[in-house]
């Protein structure tokens, strides 16, 4: 017999009802929450679920579409819809019925201890933290109209003998074709051979890392610097040179003496949106870069992940200098979504050839699926559009974050109105500014709520109390509630 979940609710003269692709996607949901339809089982086909709700099959097919884009469902070949084994919210002790024993464990639930290792690696498997203001990712529901559901169904009409294969070794090339074009509105001139696909933007590090440096080279970074490169440079054994950024680029004077120190191999640089602190380079402060490196004969990684966020003009090293002396380095992640892991490396032809050859011996070809995928995304139709929303949804959500770290008296370092972070600390007169930014981050912990230590961005562990806010994650009550108790009063931590 066929379950009916919901009566569809159409517009009838004033009254105004949701969408009926919206209706289906609640009453699906719904039906998951209270097991109607548990998790790891088939739901009904689109033509039967039309039937019974008096809908069309292209109504449920455009819902079902959204609900595999949101995590809730995923598509069998052949066999249909399911619900996925642990859709979003729902932990594994709601998946299934509790045992008192299992009820027992998740009252005793202690927040985890916040360390090096679950900032950069367990945090992204923990999914009970209701607050994620350290996170460095945007919001799931700003990505829904990226035109993913519209690319995932596309895919599941490519043939099969497709897909099956190992890719190029290089990646999938209209994407790279796509790249060519996108990138030369930048003035940046390359070809298809000049590009290599990766895993993220951080594989295309870590080859890059592995293909240049020995062990005891000196590689020059900003500081603070993003957490993961240094935890990267670290396992590759080199000496990290620390130079201080600044709001709107470096203190020349003292990066040319540590040039003059040391014999650096690299400088990494995020020029735009800077993670952790959110600043830019100036176009003046970019040229004066290029052209100190260029006399001491150093190359540039530039980091550019977060370019699409950024609005206006902004510079970019590698067309200013070319790619003779930057290695240029993007990706996917922070507009379409985290989970398509495609990023890219550009340089000359012979030394991309070079780290193809190293990305075939560690890990073969990158996942063609997903580079097909993210093709599907940024040759749509609404992907445009969708970045610029993003723009505008960054730029509120910056302009809030201002309005309420000032109304507690917080020092904020600078104002991008852009990209996904701000750097900010406490009022170094607040009580709580005695403690390390580790332990503030565990009392946060313990109220739900995620903040990323300051110190984690700094080659040596220092702690000046700073800390890095996404913005499009600091907008709940929960979060400023605590920072103006901790503004007030807080008792050392013993962790």
């Amino acid at each position: 017999m066929d379950i009916k979940l919901f009566e569809p609710q159409r517009h009838a003269g004033a009254r105004t009802a949701p969408t009926l692709v919206e209706q289906v996607i609640a009453a699906v949901q719904q039906a998951v929450r209270q097991r109607i339809l548990p998790p790891g089982s088939a739901v009904p086909s689109i033509r039967r679920f039309a039937r019974t709700h008096d809908l069309s099959p292209y109504t449920v097919s455009q819902a079902y579409g959204r609900l595999v884009a949101q995590g809730w469902l995923f598509a069998r070949p052949g066999a249909g819809y399911w619900v996925t084994p642990l859709p979003p919210g729902m932990s594994e002790a709601s998946k299934n019925p509790p045992t008192p024993s299992v009820l027992a464990d998740v009252q005793s639930w202690q927040p985890p201890k916040v360390g090096e290792r679950w900032l950069l690696e367990d945090v992204f498997a923990d999914h009970s933290i209701p607050i994620k203001s350290g996170c460095g990712w945007l919001p799931t529901q700003w990505l829904r109209r990226s035109g993913l559901d519209t690319a995932l169904r596309s895919l599941t009409r490519v043939p099969l003998g497709q897909l099956s294969s190992y890719g190029h070794p290089y990646g999938y090339l209209p994407l790279r074709e796509f790249l060519v074009q996108h990138l030369a509105q930048y003035g940046l001139q390359v070809n298809t051979r000049q590009i290599l696909l990766t895993q993220g933007a951080t594989q295309a590090l870590d080859l890059v890392w592995g293909a240049l440096l020995q062990p005891g080279d000196a590689v020059l970074v900003e500081v603070p610097c993003y957490a993961n490169v240094l935890s990267m440079l670290r396992m590759h054994g080199v000496q990290v040179v620390g130079i201080p950024r600044e709001a709107s680029g470096f203190d020349l004077e003292a990066m040319e003496k540590q040039l003059q120190q040391h014999s650096v191999r690299l400088f990494f640089t995020q020029p735009i949106l800077h993670n952790p602190t959110g600043s830019s380079l100036s176009f003046e402060q970019a040229f004066q870069l290029l052209n100190m490196l260029q006399r001491y004969g150093v190359s540039i990684v530039e980091d550019d992940v977060s370019r699409l966020l950024a609005t206006g003009q902004a510079p970019m090293l590698a067309a200013m200098g070319g790619v003779e002396q930057v290695i240029y380095v993007g990706g996917f992640s922070k507009s379409i979504a985290p989970a398509t892991r495609v990023g890219y490396v550009i340089g000359s032809e012979a030394f991309i050839e070079a780290l193809a050859s190293r990305k075939m011996a560690l890990g073969l070809t990158t996942p063609e699926l997903m580079e097909r995928l993210v093709y599907e995304v940024v040759s749509g139709g609404r992907y445009q559009s969708h970045v610029t929303t993003i723009q505008t949804q960054l730029m509120q959500a910056h302009h809030r974050f201002y309005e309420q770290a000032e109304a507690l008296g917080m020092e904020v370092w600078a104002r991008p109105y852009a990209g996904l972070f701000a750097w900010a600390r406490l009022a170094r007169t607040a009580p709580a500014a005695t403690l390390s930014t580790v332990q503030l981050a565990q009392h946060a912990l313990r109220a739900g709520i995620w903040l990323a230590p300051g110190s984690y961005f700094y080659p040596q562990a220092e702690d000046h109390g700073w800390m890095r806010f996404n913005v499009a994650h600091s907008e709940a009550e929960a979060l400023w509630a605590f920072l103006a108790q901790m503004g007030a009063s807080v008792r050392p931590s013993t962790d």
